[in-house]
């Protein structure tokens, strides 16, 4: 503390962005401010509660840089959250990017789904966002089978399929007049862009005509295009007076959390909603101003966005280059006020379910950290193996980072030792990953957890200390009915309460990794080709698989032949191994009963 103390009198009254380090040096936490000696001392000062109180009791030391306006400090912050990726900031992390409609700017127009990566992308041909993909392809579905407009990427030498279920008008061998792929251009934007009168009548006339040829399937096809239209496509009208795109975002704050609503308002319809809820770790205004620049990292932006007051409208209006605004009254106002609302409902709904989570899940990764006595656990990574007989070894690596499954982080590797040998899986599995941790100089988890006893643990450990690697390894043991209920560790035992947070927590990692390494296996199995299979039969040589592969073609008939029919290919022993040996193949893969 002296240190810091002796820091903070240093602190200029600047805009700049500040860097928290824990005791170890690494960076838990980055913020912004638009005066960095009053923003970083007020971490030190008075009281604090929820996350804000467990980020400062990790903080060790600060760094800090200094820029010429607030700006360059948003444009820092987000910049260096995204280098650095603290535990501790939620900007940028687990935000999705929306599907959108891409209408190609091509002298005969595809449609497209696409999702946009780049608030600078392009918006003239984008028409969004959607709910999600399968309402993007549905439209697109839709607007395919209205209009004959050009389905193919690259043009071919003849008409295709497309052609001759006219729902394309050949492109690549007919002249059609630029006139009327026009005219379908301005249909589709029409929709698009909120307008669904002209498709509805265009679908009712077709109606019509199918039910007047008695042609009812057909019919029915089309009324059901009309229902999504009107159910699904139709949304609630807001009350503006214009058709302008604008996003309308709304904040609620309590009990150390804010719930941020955005309503995509779209020809006067609010088309989707986007709801999160984040830990209060800075100032209110401060937070949501930094939430919304990031936000529209994978978002694009429309032509005006309304905002409540503390937000700093006129820094985000700079850095994402299209109008902010605060209204102050009229149904602009009214739109904030109801994001508001709605803000409150979700904390309200929700609050419950987050501290829930956050006992399984934060708080139980803490449990774990202090009875296996480490100074700090922000990432754990879990090992299990599987096999079939000795073949088709593989392991998979699952990542939990403060006591959330990390799945981009999730690694599977095939084994090369081909023999029943769990602790010469297990030793290559750990070798390899930690070999490219050296390597690569990848993250280093703070535990390693194999699903396995004492054995395991110490081959592993083995391996971990041969790389001179200081990491803790651990097991998770079985009792007789197969259900976890130890930790273990080269020299202790830890007995786990199977009603606590730690216990499901340790339960979660367990089941995570066994089923992704289980389908990663299946995967791999499915791949295996019969002749593979054949090879692990004693007395299969290449010309009896050769005959057996000519007669039979698959598995299943093999398994199906009896072994006297068998015999009139091979020799009665080798029937009978095969046929044993399908059998017990069959029911492992029937089973899901992988070692």
């Amino acid at each position: 503390m002296d240190k810091i103390k002796e820091k903070l009198s240093l602190l200029p009254m600047l805009p700049g962005c500040y860097l928290m380090k824990n005791k170890d040096g690494n960076i838990i936490y980055i913020g912004k401010a638009k005066k960095l000696k009053n923003r970083v001392s007020s971490y030190f000062r008075g009281t604090h509660t929820g996350k804000t109180a467990r980020l400062v009791s990790e903080i060790a030391d600060f760094e800090y840089i200094t820029v010429g306006s607030e700006v360059e400090s948003l444009i820092l912050e987000i910049n260096l959250i995204k280098e650095h990726n603290p535990k501790y900031n939620v900007l940028l992390k687990d935000d999705k990017s929306y599907p959108y409609i891409e209408l190609t700017d091509e002298k005969v127009p595809r449609l497209k789904v696409v999702r946009v990566l780049t608030r600078k992308k392009n918006q003239k041909h984008l028409y969004g966002p959607y709910p999600n993909v399968t309402a993007a392809r549905n439209v697109v579905n839709l607007l395919n089978r209205m209009y004959p407009i050009r389905k193919c990427n690259t043009y071919q030498s003849k008409p295709c399929l497309y052609y001759h279920i006219h729902q394309c008008l050949g492109y690549c061998t007919n002249d059609v007049p630029s006139e009327q792929v026009e005219a379908m251009r301005s249909d589709i934007i029409k929709f698009l862009k909120g307008d669904h009168s002209l498709i509805s009548a265009k679908i009712k006339k077709e109606i019509d005509s199918y039910s007047a040829n008695l042609e009812f399937e057909k019919a029915l096809e089309l009324k059901k295009m009309l229902d999504y239209i009107n159910i699904t496509l139709t949304h609630q009208q807001v009350e503006t007076k214009d058709n302008v795109d604008r996003d309308v975002f709304g904040y609620y704050q309590d009990k150390g959390y804010l719930s941020i609503q955005v309503f995509f308002i779209r020809g006067a319809k609010i088309v989707e909603r986007h709801s999160k809820i984040i830990p209060v770790l800075d100032e209110v205004g401060s937070e949501l101003t930094s939430y919304i620049a990031s936000f529209y990292h994978n978002i694009l932006t429309p032509k005006e966005i309304l905002v409540p007051d503390v937000v700093d409208a006129s820094l985000l209006e700079t850095y994402l280059e299209t109008s902010v605004n605060i209204p102050q009254k009229g149904d602009k106002h009214k739109l904030v006020t109801l994001a508001c609302d709605n803000a409150k409902i979700a904390l309200d709904e929700n609050f419950e379910l987050i501290k829930r989570d956050e006992a399984k899940t934060s708080d139980a990764n803490d449990e774990l950290k202090n009875l296996l006595g480490l100074t700090k656990l922000d990432r754990i990574e879990i090992f299990d193996n599987a096999h079939l007989f000795g073949t088709y070894n593989v392991s998979g690596m699952v990542v939990f980072i403060n006591g959330k499954p990390a799945k981009n982080e999730y690694r599977k590797y095939k084994i090369s030792v081909d023999q029943n040998d769990d602790y010469g899986t297990m030793r290559e599995v750990i070798y390899r990953r930690y070999f490219r941790v050296l390597k690569d100089n990848l993250t280093r988890p703070d535990l390693i957890l194999v699903d396995g006893g004492l054995g395991q643990i110490n081959v592993a450990k083995e391996v971990v200390d041969s790389l001179g690697l200081n990491i803790l390894v651990a097991g998770l043991a079985k009792d007789d009915h197969h259900a976890t209920n130890k930790l273990l560790t080269h020299d202790k035992e830890y007995d786990i309460d199977r009603k606590t947070n730690l216990f499901y927590l340790l339960e979660r990692m367990q089941d995570e990794v066994h089923e992704f390494t289980i389908n990663y296996h299946k995967q791999i199995r499915s791949k295996g080709s019969l002749a593979s299979i054949l090879d692990n039969v004693e007395g299969i040589g290449s010309k009896r698989k050769k005959e057996l592969l000519k007669k039979y073609r698959s598995i299943t008939k093999i398994k199906e032949a009896s072994i006297d029919e068998l015999t009139l290919l091979l020799p009665h022993q080798v029937a009978i191994s095969l046929h044993d040996y399908l059998s017990s193949y069959e029911q492992e893969k029937n089973d899901d009963t992988i070692i």
